[in-house]
């Protein structure tokens, strides 16, 4: 079967290539990356993605202009080898320049032409919806419809160590595509010295203890009718035994705002990694570190996100100087500030375009040879 692994633009690659590094074979596109893969082999996407939003079984795909051809296009797929007739499936949809951008009609029509289908597969003229949930999607982009089939559930950021995010927050997949971007290797200090509420350093840790990140949570699949539960099971406990729990961890953070830190130890303590990632407060300003080829890697605030601009740009100024003020370090940042270079007195190295939200953002990499 089909499958996309949907993700936030800009990070289309890095989801390619851990569907590579998984053993799949998979192509990016806008959008995410598409794999072929049994259930089996999705549940498994979904256990170790790390900067992927969900994973969909792609149900159907095909252009359709009118609500005649989105019932036929519909009709025409074989929901009855995925819905018991039991099913609840509630069909959510997005419309994005087409001819048919009512999304509540796309989604009711979709709705009556499932219904239509398993009524003429299993003789029956009335579906309870009692038991498991299998979210179906309608997307239609520039007149391409596609049917999708969500088999994460909840979304794929959703780890289980937040409980809350606190002010401006940074989602759990694009902080560890924040981490891989950086280049940053397990044997270096890693430091984020406006760390707020943790997620980057969580998302480090992760990585460095090839700890999984859907270790600790359930998807919906695994309550499907037709997943192998048994061979899924046995997948979660290879990725328990490919976690390393004591991996020695150059992992640290500092904030200036006690509330963020407050938040942060408890994310720690939830992600079970309270005495293994030193966080304290502080002002970056005042950061300074005896360690070699140290890797700053932050989300530092902007002016379009917390209305204060001249603060920004001075944060920006200071996260400058902590890089100078360190030999051979790195400092990577993501912003929304188009002077951020200017004010940090330092042109990038490297840039990438990346979307906090739906702010869209730069990704900038900046060298202190």
């Amino acid at each position: 079967m089909e499958f996309m692994a949907a993700a936030a633009f800009g990070l289309e690659g890095i989801v390619k290539q851990e569907l590579l590094d998984l053993g799949f074979e998979a192509k990016a596109e806008q959008g995410g990356a598409r794999f072929q893969a049994d259930l089996t082999g999705a549940f498994l996407a979904n256990l170790h993605l790390a900067c992927a939003d969900r994973v969909l079984l792609i149900l159907g795909e095909r252009k359709v202009t009118s609500f005649e051809e989105l019932f036929e296009f519909v009709l025409s797929l074989p929901f009855e080898q995925h819905l018991p007739k039991d099913a609840n499936f509630p069909v959510s949809g997005n419309c994005v320049r087409s001819q048919l951008m009512s999304v509540r009609d796309c989604q009711s029509i979709t709705k009556k032409a499932i219904v239509e289908r398993l009524k003429r597969k299993y003789k029956v003229g009335w579906f309870p919806e009692t038991g498991n949930t299998y979210p179906i999607t309608i997307t239609i982009h520039r007149d391409m419809a596609r049917v999708t089939l969500d088999t994460s559930g909840d979304a794929l950021n959703k780890r289980g160590y937040r409980t809350w995010v606190g002010e401006a927050p940074l989602r759990e997949t694009l902080a560890a595509a924040m981490v891989r971007l950086s280049e940053w290797t397990p044997e270096q200090m890693i430091y984020d010295p406006c760390c707020g509420t943790g997620t980057l350093l969580i998302e480090a840790a992760f990585l460095a203890q090839n700890r999984a990140p859907g270790l600790h949570r359930a998807f919906i699949m695994e309550q499907w009718h037709n997943s192998d539960r048994a061979a899924c099971q046995a997948l979660r406990e290879e990725a328990k035994a490919l976690y390393i729990k004591d991996a020695p961890l150059h992992i640290a953070g500092s904030d200036v705002d006690p509330e963020a830190l407050s938040l942060c130890k408890k994310h720690l303590r939830q992600a079970g990694l309270a005495d293994k990632i030193t966080v304290q407060q502080m002002d970056l300003r005042d950061v300074r570190l005896n360690e070699p080829r140290v890797c700053f890697v932050t989300n530092p605030p902007y002016g379009e996100r917390i209305g204060d601009q001249k603060k920004a740009a001075l944060i920006a100024q200071d996260l400058g100087k902590l890089l100078k003020s360190h030999d051979q370090a790195r400092l990577c940042a993501i912003t929304a500030d188009h002077s951020f270079e200017r004010h940090a007195r330092q042109r990038a190295d490297k840039r990438r375009r990346l979307y906090n939200g739906r702010l869209e953002c730069e990704f900038l990499v900046f060298e202190n040879r």
